[in-house]
């Protein structure tokens, strides 16, 4: 059979299944007569304050097309700028109301369609948001170093201590950091479907879990075995080095998201969370910088690769937290968050396959199902709960 022929049949199913499609929604309106009740549905992604204005950015996420006719500030009608006011689905509009906000004070922006529908946002407490300067900028990653590249590199100065534990040491390190990314995986997921909850159902956010979270688990499976194939011949040191920077790759994609959480705080004012997040997460991050090491540990690395090492597994794990808390602050969207929540999850749970391959490679058994991997696993699960507590309590 040619070449033709085999791509015919293979696309035959795919083209009659689209023409049944078209076919049946074509003529929906004929067989369900649709009542004449507009599905409209605004979702507003943002609502701040800048000087003598309050601006929000809202999005169609209904079925119909929509109409925006007047907007109110705490039930009363007020002036706004809207450049774009007819919205097809999915479209956005950015809305500019000239209005004297008193600080502290809470303000409902409510938008009205065409038909009368109401849709409302609200500003818990009003506060000027920080503007993208350089000033700004700079204080931005400098949140983002005390969170995730200065606690990474504190906790990777544990290579020296781990380097000197026997066997039953080591598989009991290595077992801590299994749990410690068990926990990071779990907590990924649970912010990931509690913000799932709150985006439009329109956008499908467990769908956006589903392709994240999957997509990178088996994309970095896919990396690793094709590194493990040109590695055939290599040294050990080699494949250690390679599951050191996965873990790294997969701390860092978590420590993105917290940068998120932090910049986004800041951008809605809440600052008092804000000052809370950095110091639980300062605190909580620590513990990465020993998962990050643990494969290399006991490995002899020379003076300036050790070094050069090091220092990229640190960035990687840590400066992430630095581009998070960027975008939280200044273009925070809670879809940009759910789809890095979700990467970060699926590598995180990843980093685990490897690792755990890792430690079987070397003692042709699953020494963390033993007593002192079992102790190892709890220890890295219930550390990382103790320092969670400083973050959500």
């Amino acid at each position: 059979m040619s070449a033709s022929k085999k791509w015919i049949l293979g696309l035959l199913p795919v083209v009659l299944l689209a023409l049944m499609i078209v076919g049946l929604f074509s003529g929906m309106d004929r067989l369900i007569p649709r009542a004449n009740i507009p599905l409209e549905e605004i979702h507003f992604d943002r609502v701040w304050t800048v000087e003598g204005k309050i601006l929000a950015k809202v999005t169609n996420t209904g079925a119909d097309p929509v109409t925006i006719a007047q907007v109110t500030v705490n039930d009363a009608m007020w002036n706004a700028e809207i450049p774009k006011s007819e919205l097809g689905r999915f479209d956005q509009s950015d809305i500019t109301i000239p209005f004297h906000w008193v600080e502290g004070e809470p303000y409902v922006v409510t938008v009205i369609t065409s038909t009368g529908a109401k849709f409302t946002g609200e500003i818990a407490a009003a506060m000027e948001v920080s503007r993208a300067t350089p000033a700004t900028f700079g204080l931005y990653a400098l949140i983002g170093l005390f969170v995730g590249v200065i606690p990474v590199l504190l906790g990777m100065l544990w290579k020296p201590f781990v380097a000197k534990l026997g066997g039953k040491g080591y598989t009991f390190v290595l077992a801590v950091t299994i749990g410690l990314l068990i926990f990071l995986g779990v907590d990924s997921l649970n912010e990931a479907f509690e913000l799932a909850d709150q985006i439009p159902g329109a956008f499908q956010g467990v769908g956006i879990i589903l392709l994240g979270g999957l997509g990178s688990f088996l994309i970095l499976s896919a990396v690793s075995s094709y590194t493990e194939a040109r590695q055939e011949n290599s040294s050990n040191y080699r494949t250690k080095l390679t599951v050191a920077y996965l873990v790294a790759l997969g701390i860092g994609i978590h420590n993105f998201g917290e940068g998120l959480a932090i910049g986004a705080a800041f951008t809605l004012g809440n600052v008092a969370m804000g000052a809370f997040l950095i110091m639980g997460f300062t605190l909580h991050n620590i513990t990465e910088g020993l998962a990050i090491v643990a494969p290399v540990a006991r490995e002899k690395i020379k003076g300036s690769n050790l070094f050069r090492h090091l220092l990229l597994l640190g960035a990687m794990g840590g400066v992430p937290a630095i581009l998070g808390t960027w975008i939280g602050g200044f273009v925070y969207s809670p879809i940009w968050s759910l789809i890095f929540l979700s990467i970060g999850a699926g590598a995180i749970f990843q980093v685990v396959v490897q690792v755990f391959r890792l430690e079987r490679s070397e003692s042709d058994r699953a020494t963390f199902l033993t007593p002192v991997g079992v102790a190892g696993l709890m220890t890295g699960i219930v550390v990382m709960y103790i320092t969670a507590l400083f973050v959500t309590a």
